[in-house]
């Protein structure tokens, strides 16, 4: 068995991942990589942004992007899943309110209560618009686990 993972372990570890990067493109052509929650919905990727966010003015110039979730600390434990897809600035309907009540859901446990926001945050993070990653080629992944080691 190789080491790359088969399209629905591809989804499995991308639907338990907790923190994606994504790489955007600067009109510039550098690239600029953020972490992001993100959620898997019907196989599908999403994520958020506020309406003022720079990722967001990237990806309506460009909307080609980069993502990848990672996990392992010991190089035998690394595995790994990456995707170039185009972006997908969703209006507001039936689609864009899944997404955001199964970010709302993933991450309820993990953000600080409301109230201890200062007002300035809580602003920025108010108006919300929801992306979806639109996966252009077959996904890159691995999984070092699965190499056997020799004995010593």
């Amino acid at each position: 068995m190789g080491v790359k993972l088969s399209a629905a372990e591809q989804l499995e570890f991308l639907a338990r991942g907790h923190t994606g990067i994504i790489t955007t493109l600067r009109r510039d052509g550098w690239p600029v990589s953020l972490p992001v929650w993100y959620a898997v919905l019907d196989g599908r990727i999403y994520l958020s942004t506020p309406l003022r966010a720079a990722k967001l003015r990237r990806v309506r110039h460009d909307d080609r992007c980069s993502f990848l979730v990672e996990s392992g600390e010991a190089w035998v434990d690394l595995k790994a899943v990456e995707l170039r897809a185009r972006v997908t600035v969703l209006e507001p309907g039936p689609e864009a309110q899944a997404a955001s009540e199964e970010l709302w859901r993933k991450y309820d446990d993990f953000r600080p209560p409301a109230d201890l926001l200062p007002g300035a945050t809580t602003k920025h993070y108010a108006d919300q618009v929801v992306l979806r990653l639109d996966p252009v080629e077959s996904m890159l992944s691995w999984d070092n686990s699965r190499i056997r080691l020799t004995s010593a």
